[in-house]
């Protein structure tokens, strides 16, 4: 390829460069570059195959969802909202809908059709799409991004660097965390990186007899030093640990502590106080004075949860519940109130659905998305340091940064 002029190199074919790429296309030439044979293959597995593409929720709530460092995106999802996002989809065919918890999919439920519409959108803009063209350096000459070079040798001139190479969540589908080495070797700085959203292994080795068990409306916390975390929903066992989305969202506030293990806590019944539920369970031992305790367990458990709860009360699961005492009736409400566990690890990088951490976000204007050390260098998407619960919420970040990153190329 030989040298550009006025021309935009986006690098990185997922969301946040998708959405640059159409930006930029404007006012510039546009060339896409990535290193997989296909575009988007995140976009396709979001949602479980269904695209939860943004939040129908209020700019605030969105800014909330990001925590500490969601002030950053003010700008970004003011210039480009969630719906903006909604109206810019079913501009290029993609008719939403809103499910439970502000939740936003295409009407198809099929991921594939979001993909295709944005493709579509990259041809009518006459982006070049470059695949299996793997990026390894950003040429910057006198602090000003002038270029890049292939993994083949190959060096790339434009006027403008939009890098969107996502962070290291997903490697199999591309996203391996090239982008951070590129831009720590031109002096950037890269906040520790971490797997979140992600499942949760604990050192309790019982959880293996619960696979697939999930749970309703629990109270999973965490105290993680001087702060407490806690969220309320539905859960599941897996076979080394837990998941659903109660842990994805507790996974991206507690993995920076978890270091050797981290005890959490599930209050298996979170709407009864303990008062109210140790009235229950005298009631239930009255009614059932002559059965066994680990048979009159069935209307406050889950069958499969019984005997593991039993274990841990410590109570021999024969005892007949009038012969329950009151030390051991408040030994079972502690534990239905404070069901323990100790997390000792998550599952990595290959089963997280984002990546916390990433550039530090003092070397980022938010209002452009350019870099405050390299000139014409802009960074969007998953590269920086922004990770939100699940919801939606990552997805509109990356579409709106790489909004503004393709909007700010061209001026």
């Amino acid at each position: 390829m030989s040298p550009m002029k006025n021309n935009i190199l986006v690098i990185g074919g997922g969301a946040a460069g998708i959405m640059a790429a159409i930006q930029a296309s404007r006012k510039s030439k546009v060339y896409l570059f990535e290193k997989m044979p296909r575009l988007g293959l995140k976009i396709l597995v979001s949602g479980k195959g269904r695209c939860n593409v943004t939040n129908a929720g209020s700019i605030d709530t969105l800014i909330k969802a990001f925590g500490k460092n969601g002030k950053f995106l003010y700008h970004s999802f003011y210039a480009f909202s969630n719906e903006d996002l909604i109206k810019f989809l079913e501009k290029i065919g993609v008719e939403t809908e809103v499910e439970r918890g502000n939740r936003v999919f295409p009407k198809s439920n099929h991921s594939k059709d979001v993909l295709n519409a944005l493709k579509k959108e990259l041809i009518r803009r006459n982006v070049s799409v470059e695949l299996n063209k793997t990026v390894k350096k950003i040429i910057v000459e006198d602090r000003v991004a002038k270029g890049i070079i292939l993994q083949s040798g190959e060096k790339i001139f434009g006027d403008a660097v939009i890098l969107t190479t996502g962070g290291k969540s997903f490697p199999g589908l591309g996203t391996t965390g090239d982008g951070f080495e590129i831009l720590k070797e031109i002096g950037h700085t890269i906040q520790p990186l971490y797997p979140a959203l992600v499942p949760l292994i604990v050192k309790e080795k019982w959880v293996s007899k619960l696979q697939g068990l999930s749970l309703r409306n629990v109270k999973i916390s965490a105290k993680c030093g001087k702060r407490n975390f806690s969220h309320f929903g539905d859960m599941l066992f897996t076979q080394k640990g837990i998941s659903g989305p109660i842990v994805l969202t507790l996974s991206s506030e507690i993995v920076p502590y978890i270091k050797k293990g981290l005890p959490v806590e599930i209050d298996l019944k979170p709407a009864l106080s303990e008062d109210l539920l140790d009235r229950r369970l005298l009631r239930d031992f009255v009614k059932f004075s002559n059965k066994a305790y680990k048979n009159a367990l069935n209307a406050l458990l889950p069958n499969s949860l019984i005997p593991i709860f039993v274990m841990l009360s410590h109570i021999a699961g024969d005892k007949k519940c009038n012969e329950i005492t009151k030390s051991e009736r408040k030994r079972i409400l502690r534990l239905l109130k404070h069901f323990p566990l100790t997390v000792t690890d998550t599952e990595g990088f290959a089963h997280a659905v984002v990546t916390k951490g990433g550039v530090s976000l003092k070397e980022v204007n938010p209002k452009t998305m350019q870099s405050k050390l390299i000139k014409r260098l802009y960074i969007a998407g998953e590269l920086l340091d922004l990770d939100a619960i699940t919801g939606g919420y990552n997805l509109q970040a990356a579409f709106s940064t790489g909004f503004v990153a393709g909007i700010s190329s061209c001026i």
